[in-house]
């Protein structure tokens, strides 16, 4: 359920606490987004420079780098949504926050639906769902936008799940390079998430039979045996 606000927006949680963490991304995905989750400032700080989620949600206390210093270079190195997520509430501590960068603050415990109506708040003033042609990535005739969450080969749009979306975004953002299923892993699900590297070569079956013409001889998702998977600089 959504309630009117912008729907699969890119999220990334960074929270320490795995409970918190899963029930964070259950709550967001529960109301439409796309969730990624890391366990410390410094993963958060990767995967927000490599992926360019649409919102980040921050947990203040976080292992080796802490969510205060990581507001202050995602916001002097782009204008990322920003939402951090604290036991600290006293005013100094959200002006803090806030003057270094935070587009909203809220502290802990919270309920699920405070949480989600702030996300979708944060996410409307941001123009989460505006389309960023920028963002899209081509390889041949496949295209990925990340932004919308959608996938097109030539003019036919693809439908895919969400962990195949996450495994073809990973490939097709370099294209050429082999990626391990472990690699493919952490980039598009974070250490966190309930994917098995066996079960990735399920969703890449899966995935070959909606975007190859001939699954067994795939342009798009090829197999590097004895590593993973890439998908080619040209099809």
């Amino acid at each position: 359920m959504n309630d009117g606000g912008p729907t699969v927006a890119r999220i990334l949680v960074a929270e320490d606490d795995r409970k918190q963490a899963n029930l964070m991304r259950v709550y967001l995905e529960r109301d439409g987004h796309s969730v990624l989750t890391v366990a410390d400032g410094r993963a958060a700080l990767d995967q927000c420079r490599a992926r360019r989620p649409d919102l980040v949600v921050l947990d203040v206390m976080m292992p080796l780098v802490d969510g205060l210093d990581v507001c202050r270079i995602l916001r002097a190195e782009s204008n990322i949504s920003i939402l951090l997520l604290t036991a600290r509430s006293t005013e100094q501590d959200i002006l803090l926050g806030l003057d270094l960068g935070a587009d909203d603050y809220i502290t802990k415990p919270y309920s699920p639906r405070q949480f989600t109506a702030r996300v979708r708040a944060v996410l409307r003033r941001a123009g989460a769902a505006a389309p960023r042609d920028a963002d899209v990535l081509r390889v041949g005739d496949l295209q990925v936008d990340p932004s919308r969450f959608e996938v097109r080969l030539g003019a036919r749009p693809v439908t895919l799940t969400a962990k195949e979306f996450g495994i073809l975004e990973v490939l097709a953002r370099e294209p050429g390079r082999a990626f391990t299923r472990a690699q493919i892993i952490q980039q598009a699900f974070g250490f966190d998430h309930d994917v098995l590297e066996r079960t990735i070569d399920a969703h890449v079956m899966n995935l070959r039979r909606k975007i190859e013409e001939n699954p067994a001889e795939p342009r798009y998702v090829q197999t590097v045996y004895g590593r993973g998977y890439r998908v080619p600089e040209e099809p």
